[in-house]
């Protein structure tokens, strides 16, 4: 249990649902945590539970929609550490209407939660990935590749996200960085709401999941997330990687 041994993994959204999953995966695995979310009191309770596995790890309370500070994020974690090893982009807000209700508040928030941090923050760490030829995880989704609707915005950063990656393992596969992205399916907290809010959707969903089920958040999302952050992916960069139980089969 230590393909990822005192390495240091930046986890945006990780203070619960697919972030947390992740980081408790990784830690099983040896990895310090460096959780960021902008809720203090699941971010707390996260790490509770996180430094129960890696007594190193850390909570960072941060509004990824403020720009200017994404760099504190990744200067702070380094400054603690020393190093950086992988950063996971999960982190990404977005409100379900139309693209004729769509307005620049939607637009504003999905690109705001999703994209832009995940450039900034990418950008800021690149000096840090260099140094230990890390890697990064960002995260696509079925919204965007399959294009479902009421998800214009959230659909649109999806995509910008996988074309900066894209580009993103093209430079700097130079340097021993590896660039990668999760599309999952998962049985987070919202999708367990949504199973008891509108049980008859819910099923209907999930029966035209090949596998049958929802991906649970720690063993099936994280146990990709552990493998693309450890030495076993070296020689996989740029991939989207549909975590979904077979729901898109990318051609």
């Amino acid at each position: 249990m230590d393909k990822l041994k005192d390495k240091v993994i930046i986890v945006t959204g990780g203070a619960g649902g697919i972030g947390l999953g992740m980081s408790k995966a990784m830690a099983r695995e040896g990895a310090i945590l460096a959780i960021v979310d902008v809720n203090e009191e699941a971010g707390q309770a996260g790490l509770k539970i996180l430094q129960e596995i890696s007594p190193k790890s850390m909570f960072l309370k941060a509004n990824l929609m403020d720009r200017e500070n994404l760099p504190s994020i990744v200067t702070a974690v380094a400054e603690k550490y020393g190093r950086i090893d992988v950063l996971v982009n999960n982190a990404h807000a977005s409100k379900q209407v139309t693209i004729e209700e769509t307005t620049q508040a939607d637009l504003d928030l999905s690109f705001g939660t999703g994209f832009y941090p995940t450039f900034y923050l990418m950008q800021a760490a690149l000096p840090y990935l260099k140094e230990s030829k890390g890697n990064v995880i960002n995260f696509a989704s079925g919204a965007g590749l399959n294009g479902h609707e009421t998800q214009g915005a959230y659909a649109a950063a999806k995509e910008a996200i996988r074309g900066i990656s894209r580009v993103a393992a093209n430079e700097w596969g130079r340097f021993g960085i590896n660039v990668n992205l999760i599309s999952p399916i998962a049985n987070s907290e919202g999708v367990q709401a949504w199973a008891k809010a509108q049980p008859e959707y819910y099923e209907a969903v999930r029966s035209k999941i090949p596998l049958g089920r929802f991906g649970d958040v720690e063993e099936d999302i994280g146990r990709v997330a552990v493998f693309l952050a450890s030495e076993d992916s070296q020689y996989i960069t740029g991939q989207t990687i549909m975590v979904d139980g077979g729901s898109i089969m990318l051609h």
